[in-house]
């Protein structure tokens, strides 16, 4: 009974989010920068985001599943017009978000927008409060928005609990498919009995559990120990339809060196994480693009079992190994050094992280592309990997033991 309550039964069906979202976020990068006088170039306005889409458009993002373009807080205009109707900031989204959704549809992207079940948002603009919930869920659908992210802030636990079930069926009620991003979790502390993931499967595509991701290192390893110390609460309510979210990819930024930024990537890569780049496209760095643009990174991010992976050893010499299952039976291991000193060399086999004996498996390293041919289970191995390094895998079975 207590597995059958920890797995969602009956998820959100609008037939979205099969695999984990991609795309591009302003929030980490662009935060509620308003001042459009000062910094016309980085400010939240139509213009950053006719931009960003060119990017993804036209730098190779699109065809490899980026196609989300999400504006986050600090968009609208401070008062609801006099039907009680959200309005863009005349003054930086003079065009309107129909013509941005156009622009952005034009170019075989999707426009995802951000709203908030409470009196404000977290920027301090107008609220989804119940009353709107409806009003909200068709105005979006009207103006050709693809996702909804749903904030929390000024908002009760009552509120919450009836406004965000509430929001789901007005989204499916507009017709339009709307991909549902709740930050409902995150508000409860992200964990039973305040959180009753199940439920949350049922109402929700993607959901925040945590804290806001900050451009630093130790933000991004604060995510990384909170969502593995309660991967056994966690990992089962992942799935196609519905994802944990440990917030936006901030490589390309400031605050993560080279090796952190493989990192960030393959860890949310094996967390089957969203995969919502919060950087500045029209700038960035040749070795932070070949990052986020792994070919294969990618696609073991989109699997489509969409199981998410479990950390499944923590060593002592402050290694930890990360495993995803995938689909036809293959794996991604991440290695993981939390060192500070120098590379570290780990000798292990697969025979000690769980897989099955007499097993072959053809082994390439995902970021080096480097095949090594037919490994067996009980082989033992060595990896070395950089302080605060990953070195990854992606295992393909040649040979599996009979059943």
């Amino acid at each position: 009974l207590a597995l059958a309550l920890a797995l969602p039964s009956a998820a959100l069906e609008n037939g979205l989010a099969r695999t984990p979202p991609m795309g591009w976020m302003s929030w980490e990068r662009f935060r509620c920068n308003v001042d459009c006088q000062a910094d016309p170039r980085n400010c939240i306005s139509e213009q950053l985001f006719f931009e960003m889409a060119d990017r993804l458009a036209e730098d190779g993002w699109r065809e490899l599943g980026y196609e989300y373009i999400n504006i986050d807080d600090c968009w609208s205009a401070k008062q609801r017009d006099e039907a009680g109707q959200l309005v863009p900031d005349p003054k930086r989204f003079p065009s309107g978000i129909r013509a941005l959704a156009d622009y952005v549809h034009a170019r075989g992207l999707k426009l995802g927008i951000y709203g908030d079940l409470g009196v404000f948002t977290c920027g301090g603009y107008p609220g989804t409060m119940l009353e709107h919930v409806k009003q909200d869920a068709q105005t979006f659908a009207a103006w050709g928005v693809d996702m909804l992210k749903l904030d929390g802030c000024y908002s009760t636990a009552e509120e919450q609990a009836k406004g965000y079930p509430e929001m789901a069926r007005a989204l499916n009620a507009t017709g339009r498919p709307i991909v549902y991003s709740c930050s409902w979790p995150a508000y409860q502390g992200g964990l039973p009995p305040k959180v009753n993931y199940t439920i949350l499967a049922e109402f929700c595509n993607l959901w925040r559990n945590y804290d806001d991701i900050q451009d630093s290192w130790d933000s991004v390893l604060s995510i990384v120990d909170w969502f593995f110390t309660n991967q056994d609460v966690l990992q089962p309510a992942a799935g196609p339809g519905h994802w944990n979210d440990p917030d936006m990819l901030i490589i390309g930024n400031f605050g993560l060196s080279y090796e952190q930024s493989r990192s960030q990537m393959a860890l949310w890569t094996v967390m089957a994480a969203p995969l919502l780049m919060s950087t500045d496209l029209r700038t960035i760095s040749l070795s932070a693009k070949e990052i986020l643009q792994n070919r294969l990174m990618i696609q073991i991010n989109q699997d489509p079992l969409g199981i998410q992976g479990r950390r499944i050893v923590k060593e002592k010499s402050h290694i930890e190994v990360f495993v995803r299952p995938l689909s036809q039976a293959a794996s991604a291991l991440v290695f993981f050094s939390r060192r500070t000193d120098m590379p570290f060399r780990y000798t292990t086999s697969l025979a000690k992280l769980h897989f099955p004996e007499d097993a072959v498996y053809e082994v390439q390293d995902v970021y080096v592309g480097k095949i090594i041919g037919a490994l067996k289970t009980a082989d033992n191995f060595s990896v070395v990997i950089n302080p605060s390094g990953v070195v990854m895998w992606y295992l393909r079975p040649m040979a599996l033991p009979v059943q």
